[in-house]
């Protein structure tokens, strides 16, 4: 005879049961969206969608998950969310990671709330452990220096947490809260820069493809050499990694060319910093035999020989402007608009110049 047990109704009393009325492997304590998502045979993010009425879940599986919801008396966590906005980046290794956490601390300080720094790695088994525990301290919103994916957006909404994407390097669905720059204008006003100085060989070293902001910069960088009546030709466009060691062999391989550039577009700081060494080794100088631009606007690059013309991205703006966004979204209230783009500017220094003559 199988030993009775007392099962807790959500009134507060209790009733005599067996085993056999329990749930077989119903955990112990509070059951979660992950038990749910486990008992149905699916994904966290499929049953985030369904408790919060969103399309996108067959209608059998839809009636599968909330038979499990009625079955287990699953309730979606209150708002007892902390005082404390979490700013998680992939990795903290960017340069620019400071002035992201400048401009955040800025709003929060203001609004009385903490922040609370997260690396969540780049690997996917790092990254959910890390979103557990995030999810596990409430925060009262996340700001994401990275892109999100559709499991981790599921699961934050499952708990109630709002959140924003800082520079999104990927396409995100309209619903999705972000903050971004004017890519596309900055690698136009670059361009632009150049041309205006008499350039005509300008070649362009791209970031990888995948990325949402490199392929902006150079669609930019597009539109102002066809405006300029300077299509760009076979070769001119190199993609490699956002470092300086791609910008180096991108560089190198461009300098290498019989009708070598007299001018290079880097869709980052790093690249150019890159290009500047293969510049060197090559036996050119800068700007006098080759004119360089970046984008990001490090601080570094001011103190370079020459110093950097680049793009600035107003980094400290965009993490202001992205944590009001996520304060707003914490409080419960609707933004004006989900999607906003900080605006970019060109800082002209020492290593833009004419071309040489002939």
């Amino acid at each position: 005879m199988g030993t009775e047990r007392v099962i807790l109704t959500e009134s507060g009393s209790g009733s005599p049961a067996t085993d056999r009325e329990r749930s077989p492997g119903k955990p112990a304590g509070p059951v979660t969206i992950s038990y749910i998502a486990e008992s149905a045979g699916v994904s966290v993010p499929t049953v985030s969608k369904v408790i919060n009425g969103r399309s996108g879940v067959s209608a059998d599986t839809r009636a599968r998950i909330e038979s499990l919801i009625d079955q287990y008396g699953y309730r979606r966590p209150a708002g007892n969310r902390s005082k404390v906005l979490e700013l998680v980046f992939r990795e903290l290794e960017s340069m620019w990671a400071v002035e992201i956490i400048r401009g955040v601390e800025r709003v929060a300080r203001q609004h009385r709330i903490g922040v609370m720094v997260s690396e969540f790695g780049l690997h996917d088994s790092v990254a959910a452990a890390a979103m557990a525990e995030t999810v596990s301290r409430r925060p009262r919103c996340v700001l994401s220096v990275a892109q999100l994916s559709e499991a981790e957006r599921e699961q934050l909404r499952a708990q109630g947490i709002p959140f924003v994407v800082f520079d999104p390097t990927g396409e995100l669905p309209d619903d999705v809260p972000f903050v971004g720059a004017t890519n596309w204008n900055g690698g136009r006003s670059a361009v632009r820069h150049l041309v205006g100085l008499g350039h005509q060989r300008i070649a362009m070293i791209g970031g990888p493809d995948q990325v949402l902001c490199c392929r902006a910069r150079l669609d930019g960088y597009r539109s102002a050499m066809e405006a300029a009546g300077l299509p760009a030709e076979a070769g001119a466009v190199v993609h490699a990694e956002l470092t300086r060691e791609g910008g180096y062999e991108a560089a190198r391989s461009l300098l290498s060319r019989a009708d070598r550039p007299t001018a290079v577009f880097a869709a980052n700081d790093l690249q150019a910093l890159g290009v500047y060494q293969a510049a060197r080794e090559a036996g050119l100088r800068i700007p006098d035999d080759l004119s360089v631009v970046g984008f990001d606007d490090l601080p570094v690059v001011a103190w370079v020989d020459p110093p950097l013309t680049t793009v600035h991205q107003p980094l400290t703006q965009m993490a202001v402007a992205a944590t009001e966004l996520a304060l707003v979204l914490g409080r419960g209230e609707t933004p004006s608009q989900l999607g906003v783009e900080i605006g970019t500017t060109l800082t002209v220094r020492g290593s833009t110049a004419p071309p040489r003559s002939g």
